[in-house]
């Protein structure tokens, strides 16, 4: 019997033995050769991969982002003070990630996803998101159908924003382009507090810090920062920290969209993270192209928004999309939806330039802020002839789609004639019409920042535009006429307002919206 146990624990001790796998604990390092302007050049890392983190003294961290025939050049995440040549730098063997979670929303975080906020350490459970990630291929994405509503009359009337599109927010410098992002975040408090709630993500690149500051107050003092997350990187950060800062938002973004949730991110703005790749890739000693940018530029920027996309509802599909983090595999599911407002800011209306053509083509449309519309009191100053969405009409609601689909036409015609009757020429009747028309129109989808429309009311508003039922108004009394028909609409008419909101738009209500607009007519024709 006792050489039977003997065999018994032989073979076991056999089989075990015969499964264990030595695992070596060496990791390997290399020696600082060369070090300035944010960018080390070491010897010794021969098995270092492009985009692997790599560790110095002190904590300091860094991304290897040249492979050269004796040395990798490593970028660095913070000041270089505290290294000098001949220090050691460590492999990690790890790429690039943040941790991200709820409790993440109501935060300001740098880059690395470290609060900066002053309210101490983000609690609860987060997990690991890669900050460079594919694209989710065609068969994971859904056509974009689900409108954004942003509550800017102008945008949500002619140029719609879907759930999963990429929208390019630009223009000069001092027109408005924040101005627009803003508001979408805030309009997005109605759906939060229906629980349709649609996750922002502001990513503030090199902005100073008083600018975050203040949009941080502006998203508190309208109740918009409980489903928002502002991702900062200011202009005093390293150049690699704003290369990344969009990519950091992105991996936040990828959480709530993966997760089956809908979510909208702004890059504010563009530009600045292509000046600081431009500056990093020069003193990588990469070559440069045209207006001095290095030939990957087009790449930075197409594989950031590609990661933009409305996700297919079949979960079973969803779960098979490819580079899922492993952090969060057991929570996807399907119809998540990551949109994107890119902002990109032009030098005198240029957008013909390297930047903003390459932007363009990325795109599924923009919306074209003028200086001189701007200057003139039109505000939000958008030029409807440049600007178009690539999704139209799909991404609106039925009752919007069926009052505005001639307003882009109308303002079309009116902007045609405006020059010609600039010439002093006399017009005839239908002429002088088209032309008050239109700037009744203008009237109507002027906009004070920081107040957005609930869908129902642009529909009242933009009726009695379209329809001409302001035409005996005095042009500096649409504004008050609209505040007194909307808030009457609002008391009286509560039940056509949400027919409206529900996409139904027949003659029993376009009857109420006439007899209300005309009862009114009286009190501000002069």
């Amino acid at each position: 019997m006792s050489d039977l146990k003997y065999s018994e624990i032989s073979s076991i001790l056999k089989e075990e033995l015969s499964n264990f796998q030595f695992e070596s604990k060496l990791t390997e390092s290399g020696i600082i050769v060369q070090i300035g302007d944010g960018i080390v050049r070491a010897f010794g890392l021969n098995s270092a991969f492009y985009g692997e983190l790599v560790e110095f003294h002190f904590g300091i961290k860094g991304m290897v982002l040249n492979l050269e025939e004796d040395h990798v050049s490593i970028v660095l995440f913070s000041s270089s003070k505290k290294l000098k040549e001949g220090d050691t730098v460590k492999r990690t063997g790890k790429i690039f990630s943040i941790k991200v979670g709820e409790n993440m929303l109501g935060r300001v975080v740098d880059v690395l996803g470290n609060p900066i906020d002053g309210k101490g350490p983000i609690e609860g459970k987060l997990f690991e998101m890669p900050l460079e990630r594919k694209a989710p291929g065609v068969i994971y994405r859904e056509p974009v159908q689900e409108p954004l509503q942003t509550g800017i009359k102008f945008i949500d009337s002619m140029i719609p924003i879907g759930k999963g599109q990429r929208e390019l927010i630009i223009g000069d410098r001092q027109t408005g382009k924040t101005t627009i992002a803003i508001d979408t975040i805030i309009n997005q408090k109605r759906f939060f507090e229906k629980n349709h709630p649609v996750y922002c993500i502001y990513v503030a690149i090199s902005q100073k810090g008083s600018t975050i500051a203040r949009i941080s107050k502006i998203l508190q003092e309208k109740g918009a920062m409980p489903y928002t997350i502002i991702v900062s990187s200011t202009s005093s950060d390293p150049a690699s920290m704003q290369i990344f800062a969009p990519f950091s938002g992105t991996a936040i973004g990828e959480y709530f969209r993966d997760t089956g949730r809908s979510s909208l991110i702004i890059y504010d703005d563009l530009s600045k993270q292509a000046v600081s790749y431009r500056e990093m890739s020069l003193l990588l000693r990469r070559p440069p192209g045209r207006e001095a940018y290095p030939g990957d530029v087009f790449y930075l920027h197409s594989r950031l928004l590609e990661r933009s996309a409305k996700i297919i509802k079949d979960q079973k599909m969803a779960e098979k999309m490819n580079d899922i983090p492993l952090s969060i595999r057991k929570k996807i599911k399907g119809g998540g939806s990551l949109t994107a407002l890119p902002i990109i800011e032009t030098q005198s209306g240029d957008i013909s330039s390297y930047i903003p053509t390459n932007v363009i083509s990325i795109t599924d449309g923009q919306i074209f802020l003028e200086k001189d519309l701007f200057h003139s009191g039109i505000r939000p100053a958008i030029n409807e002839s440049i600007s178009v969405s690539r999704v139209g009409g799909a991404a609106q609601i039925q009752s919007m789609r069926k009052i505005s689909g001639t307003l882009k036409l109308d303002q079309a015609q009116f902007r045609e004639l405006e020059s010609f009757s600039k010439f002093g020429a006399e017009l005839d009747s239908s002429t002088m019409n088209i032309l008050k028309k239109g700037r009744i129109n203008i009237e109507i989808l002027k906009q004070t920042p920081h107040t957005p429309y609930d869908i129902a009311d642009q529909i009242a508003i933009i009726y009695a535009g379209t329809k001409n039922l302001l035409k005996n108004i005095p042009f500096n009394k649409i504004s008050d006429f609209e505040k007194e028909y909307l808030f009457y609409l609002n008391e009286k008419y509560e039940s056509v307002l949400n027919s409206i909101r529900n996409g139904i738009f027949d003659k029993k209500i376009s009857d109420i919206l006439e007899t209300v607009a005309l009862k009114l007519n009286d009190k501000y024709v002069s």
